[in-house]
């Protein structure tokens, strides 16, 4: 939950709400297909799927595709609210994993191993977005339209959208661990496994992220922390 990750300090109402907002809107609009979810394979199909992908069977893995799209698809919407961006991002996790297929050692689930990819596909995508344009300012206005008295009356998908403009104030390193580790609830070794950093430096990096944006609250907010 977003506010344990001040637990010593108490938010100012306008904080809270913004915080609040965040966790209660993000997963409503979530883009999911069930039909295309297969719930029920086995372990064992899995494995003869993967095997016969890396065989160059296209059916195996368009059943991979099916089993996992779903998982990869929820991981992406945190990176991206656009849906034919989301859409390019899944697509390039799936297309990334069909060719690192003889690297999928078996040590851990497989969709595990495309939740790395499709962080380091998020990520990525998030640098890039950084140097190609300058992040568009996130205003007084949309600091009160999301964190007034009634934002429960808000749209859901536009508070969400408010409040990633307010998390892409950040650089893409800091909004990568606040999201796994607050948003996602990833623990510090799960959030190291999808990164590929240490757990220290999971650590050290949650604990600056966690600055910056009580500064950047405190600075939209003006009274943050009381």
């Amino acid at each position: 939950m977003i506010l344990s990750l001040y637990p010593d300090r108490a938010l100012s109402i306008r904080a809270k709400a913004l915080l609040n907002a965040f966790i209660s809107v993000l997963a409503e609009s979530i883009p999911i297909s069930e039909s295309n979810t297969r719930m029920n394979s086995t372990l064992e199909a899995e494995l003869e799927d993967i095997r016969q992908s890396r065989n160059g069977d296209s059916e195996a893995y368009r059943r991979l595709i099916e089993q996992h799209q779903e998982h990869v698809s929820r991981i992406l919407w945190r990176f991206s609210r656009n849906r034919q961006v989301h859409e390019e991002l899944v697509q390039d996790v799936f297309v990334e994993a069909y060719l690192n297929l003889a690297d999928y050692r078996q040590k851990a689930p497989f969709a595990h191993w495309l939740a790395r990819i499709a962080t380091r596909i998020g990520y990525r995508y998030w640098k890039q977005k950084a140097r190609r344009q300058k992040t568009k300012t996130f205003s007084f206005e949309d600091w009160d339209e999301i964190a007034s008295p009634v934002e429960h009356q808000i749209d859901a998908s536009h508070a969400a959208v408010l409040v990633h403009s307010l998390l892409a104030q950040l650089p893409p390193r800091d909004r990568l661990v606040l999201t796994l580790r607050y948003f996602d609830e990833c623990s510090v070794a799960e959030t190291a496994r999808r990164t590929g950093w240490t757990k220290t430096m999971v650590k050290v990096q949650s604990l600056r992220a966690r600055n910056k944006l009580e500064k950047l609250l405190h600075r939209m907010g003006k009274e943050t922390v009381l």
